[in-house]
């Protein structure tokens, strides 16, 4: 799935991939590269800029860990970003089933075509 298709969706979709378990960036893309089977496959461009604006809000936060004699930075959720994943959760539940009802075929009159 190109990343201008999950745009309007991102901070659900790396709300969610933090709420298993605090991870660096690489580690959340490839978290949701794993997690879809590639369907998700989202750029670093995209995604370290989307967790600095959600460290910004206080939805995550994030701390520098050694990591193989280097450091890393590493992200979590924060009790407000589960809040918010939440919010967005059932926010993105309300419009697929929108977009089933809307999508569904029309039954059909009574007496064939019309």
């Amino acid at each position: 799935m190109k990343a201008d298709r999950v745009k309007g969706h991102l901070d659900l979709v790396l709300l969610a991939a933090l709420a298993d378990a605090p991870g660096h960036g690489y580690a959340i893309i490839s978290a949701l590269r794993e997690r879809t089977d590639g369907a998700i496959d989202l750029p670093e461009g995209s995604v370290y800029p989307a967790l600095h604006r959600l460290e910004d809000l206080g939805l995550i936060e994030s701390e520098w860990i050694p990591a193989g004699g280097r450091r890393r930075r590493q992200y979590r959720l924060t009790d407000r970003g589960a809040d918010a994943l939440a919010l967005e959760h059932r926010d993105w539940r309300h419009l697929v089933s929108a977009l089933d009802a809307l999508l569904r075929p029309l039954p059909l009159p009574i007496g064939g075509l019309a």
